[in-house]
């Protein structure tokens, strides 16, 4: 969700426009309230404070000291914090404040700045010397970053023309350098299948077992995948939202008409309506080019597969 917040009747005009260009809603003080505008109902500081974590950016159409005391209560992590961006109300400048790499609010500024032919003025120090960020390129290329303590060592490094170490990999391995920035590419789908009201514990449990054992790290799965019949099956919903990944299910017709060697149960087929729910439930999750990494694995009463998707860089080397 983008949110644009403005505070003058001029903030307001743009605002709109922003909100239409950007797909978000606007907020503006009551005495500004028209057609399309929601009204900020609270003090600034407690208004961000109800949307700083909803929102995948917020824009401010006014001074930087307003947006910077709305949200300074606020901000706790810059893996985590929404972009924050300021625009000034004739639209001449557009400043990323907050979460220039990871949250995206450099490449928003540029975007807003190149539909209001206005200018973006960054300052983050990698883009300012026209040097890669590491943490801007995992965010491009769908890679989370396992400890982020070593980006600041990282960009001080490419900042002063040393080697750095980045190792981007799905697989559990020994980091390579002696300060290594883990970056997990997102290419690993999870193929569950379980009893009806399996205890979330012992799901958790088993998944990570699972996972340990195919040597693979639980920040690169992309999704859980399992048959329609699952859907609402909670210990599965609850390790996709403790994991922050989509739970995906699919009919179970759609399911047997994978092709691959997969291993068959007639069990299986008689209770869910295809012969093999965790491969080929991770399998057609991952899409074309799909490698079947670990095959059926059983728990009590649980069982997983995992399989791996093509992992294909999208912007400029690290």
């Amino acid at each position: 969700m983008n949110i644009v917040v403005a505070f003058t009747n001029r903030g307001v005009n743009l605002a709109l426009r922003l909100s239409e260009f950007l797909g978000g809603i606007v907020f503006a003080p009551e005495r500004f309230s028209r057609e399309g505008v929601n009204v900020i109902d609270c003090p600034l500081p407690e208004w961000a404070g109800k949307y700083f974590r909803q929102a995948e950016s917020l824009v401010f159409v006014g001074a930087c000291g307003i947006a910077v005391r709305a949200i300074a209560p606020h901000i706790t992590d810059k893996m985590t914090d929404p972009a924050v961006v300021v625009v000034d109300e004739a639209g001449r400048f557009v400043i990323p404040i907050l979460s220039g790499h990871v949250g995206g609010a450099n490449e928003l500024a540029r975007k807003i700045a190149a539909f209001l032919h206005a200018v973006p003025v960054i300052t983050t120090a990698t883009d300012v010397n026209g040097l890669p960020a590491v943490d801007e390129w995992s965010v491009k290329n769908d890679c989370a970053i396992e400890n982020p303590g070593a980006v600041k060592d990282v960009s001080s490094r490419v900042l002063e023309g040393l080697p750095v170490g980045v190792a981007v990999t799905w697989e559990n391995v020994p980091a390579p350098f002696p300060v290594t920035l883990m970056l997990r590419p997102r290419v690993l789908l999870l193929g569950a299948g379980c009893n009806r009201n399996t205890d979330p514990a012992e799901f958790e449990r088993s998944a990570m077992d699972f996972l340990a054992g195919a040597g693979v790290s639980v920040l690169s799965l992309r999704a859980l995948a399992s048959v329609d019949l699952k859907k609402n099956e909670a210990a599965m919903k609850i390790f996709a939202e403790t994991h922050n990944i989509p739970f995906v299910t699919f009919p179970a017709d759609e399911l047997q008409s994978v092709s691959g060697d997969f291993s068959r149960s007639e069990t299986v087929r008689r209770f869910t309506g295809t012969d093999n729910v965790c491969e080929r439930a991770c399998v057609l999750a991952a899409g074309g080019g799909a490698v079947l990494l670990r095959s059926k694995t059983v728990y009590n009463g649980i069982t997983f597969a995992l399989a791996r998707s093509e992992f294909h860089e999208r912007s400029d080397s690290v």
